[in-house]
């Protein structure tokens, strides 16, 4: 196999699932939405309305307000801001630690797989959110930054990026196991190719399609952990704004003003199920086995 084929194979077959090509457009509308929201917000995510304290939906707040009076409709525009950096960077650090992790302990195999593999088995033994709260936890300990918004941002990501490369491992893993026993593989060896130069322009490249699948689903993942973490009160935490504040915020007066957590609810629902029907249309797309 051409290093690259299964994206033009991949591709092809994606091309028919119209319901992925949807989920990959709205993505690319919060995406958008996220990176233009000093610009399109109709007000500053903090701005206060004292005449407008807990109003509904209107002409002039879409989304209605908060209980200081905050446009939610601004809010939820920032929070996608925060939402989407935190689910697609920690998505890509896991990526690139796992994806490194995994191939090495896949290619070398033998004691050095044994090593790598019980490390693994230990992370997994551990559950995740205890992990991510005691890394929270102990960075908020020891931060040193002065602006609290990046400080809970960088926790953030750490604690999700720690989390999230056991599994990416696992997957590279198997992979690699089976593709260094192509054929294409040992011409490689007897060409004189070394290991790092196989693994690199070889065996990734022809790996990428699974891995790629699992980036989509982890993404949402990841996004669903820091509203939990905010929502706990160990992510952001007002003024700023992620879709966990907004709902956390809107929790305690759920039954007199439901917009206050209908509408940031509707948000990450919304966004996380875009991503995981792409995941499902990737990987009907870049597994040869859901074709057979």
């Amino acid at each position: 196999m051409k290093s690259g084929g299964w994206l033009v194979e991949g591709f092809h077959e994606l091309k028919k699932n119209r319901l992925a090509w949807v989920c990959l457009f709205f993505i690319a509308f919060v995406c958008l939405v996220a990176l233009t929201a000093r610009w399109i917000s109709p007000y500053p995510f903090d701005e206060q309305h004292i005449d407008h304290l807990l109003e509904g939906p209107s002409s002039q707040f879409w989304f209605g307000t908060d209980k200081l009076g905050r446009d939610l409709l601004s809010r939820i525009i920032y929070g996608a801001r925060m939402s989407m950096a935190v689910g697609i960077i920690t998505a890509v650090i896991s990526l690139l630690i796992g994806a490194l992790y995994g191939a090495v302990s896949g290619w070398f195999g033998g004691w050095i797989d044994a090593v790598m593999m019980r490390v693994v088995d230990i992370a997994y033994s551990i559950p995740s959110l205890v992990i991510m709260i005691l890394v929270k936890v102990i960075f908020d300990s020891v931060a040193l930054f002065s602006n609290p918004e990046l400080k809970a941002l960088t926790g953030t990501l750490i604690a999700l990026s720690i989390v999230g490369w056991v599994s990416l491992a696992r997957l590279v893993r198997g992979q690699v196991l089976q593709v260094k026993e192509m054929a294409y593989i040992e011409a490689g060896q007897a060409l004189g190719f070394g290991h790092w130069q196989l693994l690199f322009r070889h065996v990734l490249p022809n790996i990428m399609g699974p891995i790629i699948v699992m980036l989509t689903f982890r993404i949402p993942a990841n996004i669903l952990f820091e509203s939990f973490l905010s929502f706990i009160g160990l992510g952001l935490q007002p003024p700023f704004s992620s879709w966990g504040v907004l709902a956390a915020d809107g929790a305690d007066l759920l039954e007199s003003y439901p917009h206050l957590i209908l509408f940031p609810g509707a948000a990450l629902y919304l966004t996380m199920m875009a991503f995981q029907l792409l995941g499902d249309g990737l990987r009907d797309a870049f597994d040869p086995k859901m074709r057979l």
